[in-house]
């Protein structure tokens, strides 16, 4: 079933997510639900908060970065689809590089954020397997993006203030539904 994704303004969106555990109700069919989400509305990741859900949850799937590869760089993520339950980035190291960042609860922004480079991820999959692992490049950024939307942070924080102000009124646009979206959302102030 495909969900209405919470737009910019919604507090669900600024508060650090709660854990769950295996005997969370409905947890396969709602990770079922969030991928059929996300690509409802051509995402490659989508966090529990983004459809009104403040559990620590969320989903990628880089596969568009290796389609939309012609240099075979990000060919890795042509298989990149998994489910972090619980997560916790342990370490995030290299140097940090720029790169324009949008979000399916921000339709129609996208602004430069710069993240490290490589990430160590402890997590749960959906079936309550525990993994630790470590990423670099495009899959590190989707991972940190979507770990950020779980405690409560969005990438127009990690913008400069300048840059923030220059946005204040098309985030509110965004706020009340004033936007021209091809997925269906949730809106605020609406």
């Amino acid at each position: 079933m495909i969900l209405p994704i919470v737009a910019y303004g919604d507090p669900v969106l600024k508060k650090v997510a709660e854990e769950i555990d295996k005997d969370y109700p409905g947890l396969q069919q709602l990770i079922a639900d969030m991928f059929e989400t996300m690509y409802n509305a051509n995402g490659v990741g989508l966090a529990a908060p983004q459809i009104g859900k403040s559990i620590r949850l969320f989903i990628v799937d880089a596969s568009p970065f290796a389609e939309d590869d012609e240099d075979g760089e990000n060919e890795h993520l042509k298989d990149f689809k998994k489910v972090f339950i619980n997560p916790i980035i342990e370490d995030e190291t290299g140097e940090e590089w720029g790169f324009n960042e949008g979000c399916l609860s921000i339709p129609g922004i996208r602004e430069e954020v710069f993240r490290e480079e490589k990430i160590k991820i402890s997590y749960y999959d959906e079936n309550f397997n525990f993994f630790e692992e470590e990423y670099d490049g495009f899959a590190a950024r989707v991972i940190q993006h979507e770990y950020d939307h779980i405690e409560g942070v969005l990438f127009t924080d990690k913008i400069s203030p300048l840059r923030r102000r220059l946005l204040k009124r098309r985030l509110e646009e965004i706020t009340i539904g004033d936007v021209d979206v091809n997925y269906k959302m949730r809106f605020p102030k609406k």
